[in-house]
This record gives structure tokens, sequence and C-alpha cells, in this order.
């Protein structure tokens, strides 16, 4: 199968999600700004999903780029990432409607974690049907963003459900924050290879 074809699949699963996201916004049935003031913490938090769905689209751009081929583990591996931001709407909306209650803040972080966790299998894949000369595995190095990234959304889960439900979703708002900035390893890399 041709990478684009994966490519184009994928963004389409993306921008369904952030369609379904942004109908959980209700329209007031007032003409006052304060009408707006029940919908803050659905627009914070849609606001933050928005930006996890855009991280993961931009990244994901760059990694299918890197790739070489697309082999069935692969494909396996970019529906299992899916499946996990497919989840994000519900978590949001939960998230929102419940004004950042700790089981849905929780259960928010879970998602994020399994996301990390699907989108880390599905750079192994890549780089296996490319070899151990790939790519990929040079542009990612040593990815301390991507280590450290499942050890801060678990600390934030903990933090939820144990102590405090706001400080783990400011770990939610670093995380996003770090990785906010586009990962430039991949264009380096490919860039580097197109020179040599």
């Amino acid at each position: 199968m041709h990478k684009g074809r994966l490519e184009a699949f994928s963004d389409g699963v993306i921008a369904v999600i952030i369609t379904i996201m942004v109908l959980d916004l209700k329209v007031p049935h007032s003409e006052s700004l304060d009408a707006l003031r029940p919908l803050v913490p659905t627009l914070l938090v849609y606001v933050l999903s928005f930006v996890y769905v855009g991280i993961y689209w931009s990244n994901h751009h760059h990694m299918l780029h890197a790739a070489g081929t697309v082999t069935g583990g692969v494909l396996w591996a970019n529906l299992h990432l899916l499946f996990w931001l497919s989840l994000v709407p519900f978590t949001t909306g939960w998230m929102g409607e419940n004004h950042f209650g700790a089981a849905p803040s929780a259960l928010y972080g879970f998602v994020l974690l399994m996301a990390g966790f699907a989108y880390w299998i599905l750079q192994e894949r890549i780089i296996r049907a490319q070899g151990s000369h790939s790519v990929l595995q040079q542009a990612i190095g040593r990815d301390w963003k991507g280590k450290a990234s499942p050890a801060l959304y678990a600390v934030a889960i903990l933090l939820c459900v144990f102590w405090s439900p706001r400080l783990g979703q400011a770990l939610y708002v670093f995380v996003a924050l770090l990785w906010l900035i586009p990962d430039q390893r991949i264009e380096r890399a490919l860039s580097r290879g197109e020179h040599d």
C-alpha cells in the first residue's frame, strides 16, 4: 500500500474527530455574554483537545513522510492510534460537562496516555519496516519528549484521582506545551538525506 492512502485516511479521521469535538459546544439561547459563562469549562477543554489532536496530526504527518513502506503492521498500528484519538471527543465532552471533575479528568489522561503509547507503537512499526538505518530511527534519537510524556500523563492521572484534579490538568497543559512546536527532527533528518 502506498503511504499516501494511509495519510489521506488518517487525515479524514482526524478531521472528523475535530468536527465531533466542536459539535459539543452548545450555542446559548441568549444573546448576553453571561450566557457564555457556563460554556467556559467546555470551551477550555475543547481548546486543549484541539491542540492535542493538532499535535498528533502534525507529528503523524512528519512521521509518515519519513516512512518508506507501509506494511500490514503499520496499518494496524495506525488504526490503533486513530482508535485512541477517536475517544478524545468523548473525554473532552465529559470533562467539560462536569467542570473538570476527578473521574472525567483521569479518563481524559488515560486516553492521552494510550494515544501516546499507540503513537510509539506506530513509530516502532515504521522503523521495523524500514530497517535499522531508517530515517525515522535517526531522526528520533533518544526521544526524551516521547519518553517523558507517558510518565507525566501517569502522574497527572494519579493526581486527578488521589489528590488534585487541577494539578493533573496542569500537567496535561504542560505536556501539550512541550509538543506545541512541531517536531523538527524528522524534517532535519530528511533534508540531510537529500544532501547526502
